[in-house]
């Protein structure tokens, strides 16, 4: 395994075939040149369209053993956040890290005062129903199944650099980009999503 994701995370996760891949493959996540890219339905609708969470973080910083945010003596984070759409009390938002810290896209969200939904940790464990934003919904309310119970936060894609011998030479190879399809739930989540709102968010 070359990284990991949270445990309630879905999504992508790299592995390496041999041991040079994988030297290869850490040193590229320590250099920071892997793109690496989340999608998470999130509380609330975001005043931004897009913004930057620099904030300082600490892991196993209180009783709980969470991450929490240190500028004394926290390290470096970094994540670029882009509102993609929003339905209700509800907001699906894309998340770019620069850097690899526990719990980073949901502490960093967690304090722009937009958790991710069901997160036990940072937020509430509240599943999302279709009723909450759907207009007109005429379902029963004591036998609606949660279109999403578990952490909202997807591992999405990968983007691997080119290669080159030489700084000054032409790539040897193409970027490589690998995609994690959502999950049922999640999915399930996004389509209604585009129904509401009449839009495609996700090619």
């Amino acid at each position: 395994m070359v990284h990991r994701i949270d445990r309630d995370t879905s999504g992508l996760v790299l592995f390496a075939k041999t041991k040079e891949a994988h030297r290869h493959l850490s040193s590229l996540f320590e250099s920071r040149t892997i793109e690496k890219t989340y999608l998470a339905v999130i509380h609330g609708r975001p005043s931004w369209t897009e913004t930057v969470c620099d904030l300082p973080l600490r892991a196993d910083g209180d009783r709980e053993h969470r991450t929490v945010i240190d500028k004394a003596k926290g390290k470096h984070a970094r994540t670029n956040f882009k509102l993609l759409t929003e339905v209700g009390a509800y907001s699906l938002i894309q998340a770019q890290i620069e850097t690899g810290r526990t719990h980073q896209i949901r502490v960093h969200l967690a304090s722009l005062g937009h958790p991710v939904v069901c997160d036990p940790l940072y937020g509430t464990l509240k599943p999302v129903y279709l009723s909450a934003f759907k207009r007109g919904w005429r379902g029963d309310n004591l036998e609606e199944k949660p279109l999403l119970a578990r952490l909202g936060l997807h591992a999405y894609s990968l983007v691997l650099p080119a290669t080159n011998t030489e700084p000054h030479e032409e790539p040897q190879e193409k970027a490589y980009r690998f995609i994690a399809p959502l999950p049922r739930d999640f999915r399930a989540l996004v389509n209604q999503m585009e129904k509401v709102t009449g839009t495609t968010i996700l090619d």
